[in-house]
């Protein structure tokens, strides 16, 4: 049985009665489909200011009436220019969302539905910071939904015919659409015209037009009645006049006793049920309304922007005839007149229209539907990544899992990894994106719906002729596909030992290794892992250590040293090291230092010994990501993207024994802490973001280079407790760090189980090759642990 809903909001807004109606057939086919549900509604206008229902009537009155042209250059501008349907759409969201927040946290809905654009705004708001996460739909009442109808984080809209699809589809690429049979009440259906005549004390025969423009009733209304009672053929004219009362009084002034002018009509369904041909003017709830009703329907000279719009969907579907002059109005009637089987053809096209599905199915379908994300943009920390990938370098960050030996086939193995994937990708948010650029824009993230595993996972099964090196150095030399979410699994499986290796890359753009790691177990390890945690905290900035940050880095620009940058070539070296882990934490406590310094002081010594050959400077500056990730036992650690700062340190790596080396690097590492830099270098990057995307992409390709610094090390968080993928113990993790634009050298270590464990990155035209540099360091750690 589908989900039933308790409470379903329905959020509209009275600007005319179009909206409002087409919510009320809502909560109709609501409560018919889920007896006993609640139906809350929520005028979004209301909402937004006291004074705003009456400010924004008045203004599309106006416009519609007094200055057409104004509103037509508004509606143009948003299909022409697509910045600014966007800055509407988001200045919209910004205003009505946060406002909207308070009252669905009140309201505590199990499904939403949008009527009115302004309040799909502020539900799209909400949608991009991760705060709604129930089914959250849009029912387009208007034949033409333009870009300040659609948004891209509702999870479906409905709209009126595959016409109005594939304008839906233009308007905003990114939205999920739906053709909806027409959204009225149930009692707006066929009716027997005589009976419905009978009713009204109307004549049973005689060809009746009925004009009706909505609530408000402005527009041509007049020109429409003038136009039709030249047609000698033509029995009466009844005119709605809704609200608008001196319309009324000029009309019965008239005195033409085929002219019926009304007021504001209850029953409408049986009004249209006397006709034989609607006449209106904007394409909105009238028109859904009559072909609802089974009637034939002309469009006269629609109102500006929209109205237009909608009247010429609608003809190009067959569903309406489009007048724009009253000639042709006239002509029109005349026509159908003298011919009722061309009218009883339009009625057969409105009630096939209207019979393709049943609305109140379309309505329980809301209830189920899955969640859709838009695409959105890449945050500033993570569009970095996508600027700082050159031809020669691409930025991605991966790890090395070993598995202790198990009796599992390479099939098996194979088969165990997909349908992980297949079961666990599409609850991973940073394995569902897929990454879009495009030139001279902001980068944007795309979400797909479902993961291949084809596409992502691919195993060799190891022969003795086999290089598992050069199988390791081929992979990650290669760069991630970006043309779907841009990770990447291969599983090496020696079947002489049992030993099965996962190799994983992903673009550095999804997330830091903190990211990387925690999705890699919670799509690969047994057991359950929640897919969902708090987004990341950091502590609040202030603004005095910002700022003396800010005169850190400006003062330490430039790197004290050339060695090992330059030109980057396409070639890589990779190197491995593993340290027993509870070797590595006694002696840094021996030594009086945290085990990540102690892990870079080896580092350093490492640096040491392979540039001693070439006589270079006592310093060499390396970059050494930080988390910013807050919380007890790593919360947040789930959320994809980049969340570190960056700290400059020059590390000593000139003459001096070990233990003083090490002893140097631990102050080093401590005195940015006192200076800011790590919060002044954030600052920096979320302010990089704010400038145009050329800008951005220009500044980060100068800054993230040899020019700065001489290498990247990073040590990582990970984790001691046993972790088993399918039954089998994860016995190592070496991490795969990027390179620079020039830089020779990264480092990443990861600390997990009994070990540390060391992924070295070199590029050998500028540096050395990366096993000579975790050779050094295997010394210098047995050296140390020696001296003990």
């Amino acid at each position: 049985m589908s989900f039933q809903p308790r409470r379903v909001l329905l959020i509209s807004a009275t600007i005319g009665e179009g909206h409002n109606a087409t919510a009320r057939a809502v909560e109709e086919a609501a409560r018919q489909t889920w007896p006993g549900c609640e139906v809350v509604w929520l005028d979004a206008l209301r909402i937004m200011g006291r004074w705003v229902p009456g400010a924004f009537n008045w203004i599309y009155v106006t416009n519609v009436e007094s200055t057409p042209w104004l509103y037509d250059f508004f509606y143009d501008s948003l299909w022409r220019y697509r910045w600014f349907a966007n800055a509407s759409r988001r200045f919209v969201g910004a205003w009505c969302g946060p406002l909207l927040r308070r009252e669905i946290r009140q309201v505590a809905p199990d499904l939403i539905v949008s009527t009115y654009p302004l309040g799909t705004a502020g539900l799209d708001w909400m949608r991009r910071r991760g705060e709604l996460d129930v089914p959250v739909s849009a029912v387009v009442s208007d034949f033409a939904p333009h870009p300040f109808w659609v948004y891209p984080e509702a999870d479906l809209h409905y709209v009126m015919s595959e016409a109005s699809l594939r304008a839906m589809r233009r308007a905003e690429p990114d939205a999920v659409g739906a053709v909806s049979v027409p959204p009225v009440r149930s009692d707006f259906h066929p009716r027997d015209r005589s009976e419905s005549r009978a009713g009204f004390g109307f004549p049973a025969t005689g060809f009746t037009a009925l004009i009706s423009c909505g609530a408000l009733s402005f527009g041509a209304v007049e020109r429409a009645v003038d136009a039709a009672l030249r047609v000698a053929g033509l029995a009466r004219v009844m005119v709605v006049c809704g609200r608008n009362e001196a319309l009324r009084e000029r009309l019965l002034a008239r005195g033409d006793p085929r002219l019926v002018p009304l007021g504001w009509v209850e029953d409408m369904p049986g009004l249209m049920a006397c006709s034989d041909v609607v006449i209106t003017n904007a394409g909105g709830a009238t028109a859904l309304e009559a072909l609802a009703c089974g009637r034939a329907v002309i469009m006269f000279e629609p109102i500006a922007g929209h109205g237009r719009a909608n009247a010429e969907l609608m003809a190009d579907a067959g569903l309406a005839e489009l007048c724009p002059r009253e000639s042709q109005l006239t002509e029109t009637l005349r026509r159908w007149v003298a011919d009722p089987h061309e009218v009883g053809e339009r009625e057969q096209r409105a009630l096939k229209h209207c019979r393709s599905a049943e609305f109140t199915e379309q309505v329980a379908a809301l209830a189920g539907l899955p969640r859709h994300r838009g695409r959105r943009r890449l945050r500033a920390q993570d569009a970095f990544f996508v600027y700082a990938t050159t031809p020669e370098v691409s930025q991605q960050t991966g790890a090395i899992l070993q598995l202790e030996p198990s009796l599992e086939s390479t099939h098996q193995w194979c088969e165990h990894l997909s349908r992980r994937i297949r079961e666990h990708a599409p609850a991973l948010p940073m394995l569902t994106r897929t990454l879009v650029t495009r030139t001279g824009r902001r980068p944007q993230w795309s979400h797909e719906g479902e993961v291949d595993p084809a596409e992502h996972l691919s195993c060799r099964e190891l022969r003795p002729e086999h290089d598992p090196h050069a199988l390791i150095s081929e992979f990650f030399s290669t760069a991630v596909r970006t043309d779907r979410p841009p990770w990447q699994l291969r599983l090496l499986h020696d079947t002489a030992t049992g030993r099965a290796t996962l190799l994983a890359k992903m673009h550095h753009s999804l997330g830091d290794g903190v990211a990387v790691t925690s999705a890699l177990i919670r799509l690969l390890c047994d057991g359950h892992h929640p897919t969902s945690s708090p987004g990341p905290g950091s502590r609040s900035w202030q603004l005095p250590e910002v700022l003396r940050g800010l005169v850190g880095l400006a003062t330490s620009a430039g790197s004290p040293s050339r060695a090992w940058t330059g030109r980057s070539t396409p070639a890589r070296s990779f190197g491995q090291v593993a340290l027993p882990a509870v070797q590595v934490r006694a002696r840094a406590r021996d030594h009086g230092v945290t085990s990540s310094a102690l892990l870079i002081g080896l580092v350093a010594e490492a640096l040491h010994r392979a540039l001693a050959e070439e006589r270079h400077g006592a310093l060499f500056r390396v970059m050494v990501p930080r988390t910013a990730r807050t919380g007890r036992n790593g919360a947040g650690t789930a959320t994809p993207g980049n969340h570190t700062h960056t700290l400059s340190v020059d590390l000593p790596v000139g003459p001096m024994p070990l233990v003083w080396r090490i002893r140097a690097v631990a102050d080093a590492l401590a005195e940015p802490d006192h200076s800011g830099q790590p919060e002044a270098a954030g600052a920096v990057l979320a302010g990089l973001g704010l400038l145009p995307a050329p800008v951005h992409s220009w500044i980060v390709r100068r800054i993230y280079g040899h020019r700065f610094f001489n290498a990247v090390v990073s040590v990582m968080p990970g984790q001691r407790r046993p972790a088993h993928i399918n039954g089998t113990r994860l016995s190592r993790v070496l991490p795969v760090l990027s390179l620079a634009d020039g830089v020779g050298v990264a480092v990443g270590a990861i600390g997990w189980g009994e070990e540390f464990g060391f992924g070295i990155t070199t590029d050998p035209g500028l540096a050395p090759e990366a096993e000579d540099l975790a050779g050094h360091l295997r010394e210098a750690f047995d050296e140390l642990r020696e001296r003990r």
